[in-house]
């Protein structure tokens, strides 16, 4: 049993070293643990700080492409190189390393494909009351969403079976932590969380800028995720908005009408039909966008399928060639 447990790095040099000295060695269960970072068009020392630590493995962006990019490059290698289970953290040292042995233990026990690791949010110091709430809030937002009870949503400490992650697509720029929770969820994938602990705070987050950007952000996610996973359900009540207030319009109309006093209220009907058909019409697309999400679940299991045989393959190349000194090194 491997575990490859990957950090995406952005200008980490500062506390890259803690962050590493800090995850754990050996595992109950686990024969092999590796490393690797995924330096995301780092300028600073970060790749020399890895390369002294001794880590295995390190993607390379020559630009920055943001954290969900860097996510799914990091799971890539890790399949390629034979891990049986994935872990990510963060570079600024924010989750406790002694956890990840609580991330992977429902994995090894079979009782989950993804793990979440649930933050003390109302406990840790460096959130603002404001930041504890929309956490909160967030969370319970993608609860709904993806119909799983996951309590910490935004947490980026989990950790991914290697069959999990042969499924996982993340289709947005910003980030993976709320939509591969939706994916999971809405795709029956057995998904779980352990209470973790987290570390000092380091550094301020380079996620975001402001409360605001993020919770639009997050909120633009949540929602694209929704409507990628339930089409139908989103645009129906999404279309049940117009139609309804176009219904209960034209029946205002009818009252009119039948007392004598239609004369005058043409204009109410004329808007009560364009509502009616605009709702009627969004219920149309989210038919279409049904059959469009029933092709990607096609497209989904073919890709799976394709990975499947890609990093079996590699798997097999990895084990004739000869365990290499020093990080090897992924230019993506």
């Amino acid at each position: 049993m491997k575990l490859i447990i990957q950090i995406p790095c952005l200008n980490e040099a500062e506390t890259l070293e803690i962050a590493l000295n800090d995850l754990p060695k050996h595992i109950d269960g686990i024969d092999e643990i590796e490393y690797l970072i995924i330096n995301d068009g780092s300028v600073d020392n970060t790749v020399e700080v890895a390369k002294n630590w001794g880590v295995n493995y390190i993607v390379n962006f020559k630009r920055n492409k943001g954290l969900a990019k860097g996510f799914m490059a990091g799971l890539d290698t890790c399949l390629r190189y034979g891990a049986d289970i994935i872990v990510n953290t963060d570079a600024d040292n924010q989750y406790c390393g002694a956890d990840i042995e609580k991330l992977v233990r429902p994995i090894l026990d079979k009782k989950a494909d993804i793990v979440i690791g649930e933050r003390p949010i109302d406990e840790t110091e460096h959130f603002s009351p404001l930041k504890k709430k929309l956490q909160h809030f967030g969370s319970y937002v993608v609860r709904k969403a993806s119909q799983t009870d996951i309590p910490d949503a935004p947490s980026g400490f989990r950790a991914f079976s290697r069959e999990a992650a042969m499924h996982i697509n993340v289709m947005n720029n910003y980030t993976y932590t709320l939509e591969t929770i939706v994916q999971a969820g809405r795709s029956s994938m057995a998904i779980t969380s352990v209470p973790i602990r987290t570390n000092g705070f380091l550094r301020k987050s380079r996620l975001f800028h402001s409360m605001g950007a993020y919770v639009k952000r997050s909120m633009i996610t949540i929602i694209r995720a929704y409507m990628m996973y339930r089409p139908l359900t989103f645009f129906s009540a999404m279309g049940s908005i117009p139609f309804l207030a176009g219904f209960i319009i034209g029946l205002r109309f009818l009252v009119y009408l039948f007392t004598g006093q239609g004369t005058g209220h043409v204009q109410s009907l004329i808007f009560a039909s364009t509502l009616m058909l605009l709702g009627f019409m969004t219920f149309i697309v989210g038919l279409q966008a049904d059959v469009v999400a029933n092709n990607r679940k096609i497209l989904e299991d073919i890709q799976y399928r394709m990975r499947k045989q890609d990093y079996n393959a590699a798997l097999k190349k990895l084990k004739k060639m000869k365990k290499q000194d020093g990080a090897i090194e992924i230019d993506k």
